[in-house]
């Protein structure tokens, strides 16, 4: 039986040290705030929404909700993005997508400033990722994976990792993380040819492909690590499952995250994390201006 790699833990640890940093930024008069755009009411959207109003609240965050209709238009959308760029009291912006087709999502993500970028919206955002450069921040999901990996004490240095998905949410953002720690990394996808090959031969796997049942017990083998990714809902079962058919892959595999209760779990506390880091590199740039 694998062990199960629990997203709780993870969250619970994060957040008392996010809590001990935002009482230090508020010593120095500086509440962390978070921007939430929502447009329309996505049943997903409002789920992650409640969840990271809640670990905001844990950490000491403060929020401000920015909700259009969901057939506003490019100009409202644009006004909304102005107002918190010229906020000097908001740190980090959450902005849901995909927004509705109607709009120019490429358009709105470039008018963030990237600074407040704290989900990866922005193009200098993924730069910052792929160059392995303080630049915006990662995705959310994507460093949870690297923070639970590291929470339960999996060794990357060295190790083989396959990461199934190519997104630009997480498969190739987290590869090119993974690389960052010295990992030997193969992205493949659903087109890979003999991909359950493949991902036998990886020490961690990473499954992202956004597709329930992408591998099963074929495809995994004794020693790795799993992480699932993914969020599906099951018809038939009417339940959320991942992207790994869990009740053949875990009697195989030495551990797994579950789903749901696995990285998902994190990813707010990484949210949290990030609107943490903006309001301190805020604050260090304002002490710098000072001193010069």
């Amino acid at each position: 039986m694998a062990v199960l790699l629990k997203g709780l833990p993870v969250a619970k640890a994060l957040t008392q040290e996010l809590c001990g940093r935002a009482r230090s930024l508020e010593e120095r008069g500086i509440t962390p705030t978070l921007a939430i755009v929502r447009v329309g009411e996505r049943e997903d959207d409002l789920t992650y929404e409640r969840a990271a109003l809640k670990r905001c609240a844990a950490v000491g965050i403060r929020t401000k909700s920015f909700v259009l209709e969901a057939d506003c238009i490019q100009g409202e959308l644009l006004d909304v993005i102005t107002q918190v760029n010229a906020n000097p009291s908001i740190h980090g912006c959450l902005m849901f997508r995909p927004l509705p087709k109607h709009l120019d999502e490429e358009a709105a993500c470039a008018a963030l400033d990237t600074a407040k970028d704290v989900d990866c919206s922005t193009a200098a955002s993924l730069y910052g990722v792929f160059a392995n450069q303080p630049v915006g921040f990662p995705p959310c999901t994507a460093e949870a994976c690297i923070a639970l990996l590291d929470h339960y004490g999996i060794a990357l240095d060295g190790a083989d990792v396959v990461v199934v998905g190519r997104s630009l949410v997480i498969g190739r953002p987290v590869a090119a993380m993974l690389m960052a720690r010295n990992a030997t990394v193969t992205v493949c996808h659903t087109h890979t040819r003999d991909l359950s090959r493949r991902a036998r031969e990886a020490d961690v796997l990473v499954v992202a492909a956004g597709h329930a049942g992408v591998l099963g017990d074929d495809a995994v083998r004794p020693g790795q690590v799993v992480l699932d990714v993914g969020i599906n809902w099951d018809e038939r079962a009417q339940r959320l499952c991942g992207d790994v058919v869990f009740e053949k892959v875990e009697p195989i595999v030495d551990a797994i995250t579950p789903v749901p209760g696995g990285v998902g779990s994190v990813t707010t506390a990484i949210l949290a994390k990030h609107v943490i880091e903006a309001a301190e590199r805020l604050c260090a740039g304002d002490e710098e201006a000072d001193d010069a």
